[in-house]
């Protein structure tokens, strides 16, 4: 393993290898570089992803292991589902993707720090205007209060960052986002580091050479550009699971 992360040629593309990647702290694999759509999406389809705070660099990291969870594994919870069925929930996708992405960055500033930094919200805003990023959003009584957004590449989904303003809310969203990827025949959701939480939620770990395998067999083009609904889709969630 490197002692140090190399950083970034500034007019490449090209990353080390992610099992080159550091034990301590756990995946750091380069610094620099820049967060254009085409590095962003080179780097997730090799297994890497963008972490960082400012005044830090960019930080690439690859851990090892990898949380990810399988579309028809996620875990349906009998109180979970009877909020589902409770109608009290309405749902949408790709309605108000920047809503979403500036309501993470809100709450990760207040409880973790600000590694959404502006130049990562204005990235990921890019991507899901080139078709690439998409948002789950969960509302009660009209107001937004829960969802979720990551990258869609090839058939896997790569999950970013989620969050709930009342109980259940980003549950849900990564219930309805199960259902979506299993509907368009994904593989797979990224989760990148495994957490309590994630694994209540059926998310398992995966060693990193299983999870570079397998973008390399579903992570490639062509990928399901374009939004996934209509931009005033909002749907009841009234069907009973």
């Amino acid at each position: 393993m490197r002692r140090s992360p190399p950083w970034l040629d500034p007019g490449s593309l090209e990353f080390p290898d992610p099992r080159q990647a550091m034990d301590k702290p756990n995946g750091l694999l380069a610094l620099g570089g820049d967060l254009a759509p085409e590095r962003i999406i080179h780097a997730y389809r090799l297994g890497i992803f963008p972490w960082y705070e400012e005044p830090q660099p960019i930080l690439w990291w690859s851990p090892d292991p990898r949380a990810v969870l399988y579309p028809n594994h996620f875990h349906l919870s009998r109180s979970l589902k009877k909020t589902i069925n409770s109608g009290c929930f309405t749902a949408s996708i790709d309605r108000c993707f920047d809503d979403v992405i500036d309501h993470c960055c809100r709450i990760r500033q207040h409880s973790e720090g600000t590694w959404l930094t502006a130049a990562m919200l204005d990235a990921y805003k890019t991507l899901h205007l080139l078709g690439y990023a998409h948002s789950v959003e969960i509302f009660q009584d009209g107001k937004l209060v829960g969802g979720l957004y990551g990258l869609a590449l090839g058939e896997v989904f790569f999950g970013e960052s989620m969050f709930s303003l009342c109980a259940d809310a980003s549950k849900v969203a990564l219930y309805l986002l199960c259902r979506e990827l299993q509907a368009r025949g994904f593989y797979m959701i990224d989760c990148q580091v495994s957490s309590e939480h994630l694994y209540s939620l059926g998310a398992s770990d995966m060693p990193r050479s299983h999870f570079l395998k397998r973008l390399g067999e579903h992570a490639q083009p062509p990928d399901p550009m374009g939004p996934w609904s209509t931009a005033d889709s909002l749907a009841a969630l009234t069907t009973r699971i």
